[in-house]
């Protein structure tokens, strides 16, 4: 699940190629993910480390994750 997710949201990264020539990432709706490297595979890469740490903070403090192409990671709180 968190694979096909992770999928999911590059599919809908963003790239344009900066007045420096190096390649900058962005991954609407995805806040604070972004890159900036010198080749598009390199920006990719980063870009896509940068989306794993961002779920597993977002995980990790409970934040609400974006829904992907139907596929959601929000974990259901189970009341005692």
């Amino acid at each position: 699940m968190l694979t096909a997710y992770i999928r999911a949201a590059m599919r809908h990264a963003k790239y344009e190629i900066l007045e420096d020539g190096t390649f900058f990432g962005t991954i609407p709706g995805f806040q604070g993910v972004l890159a900036n490297q010198a080749t598009l595979e390199e920006c990719r890469d980063e870009l896509q480390s940068v989306l794993e740490d961002w779920i597993l903070l977002g995980l990790r403090f409970g934040d609400s994750l974006p829904v992907v192409d139907g596929l959601d990671l929000e974990i259901e709180k189970q009341v005692a």
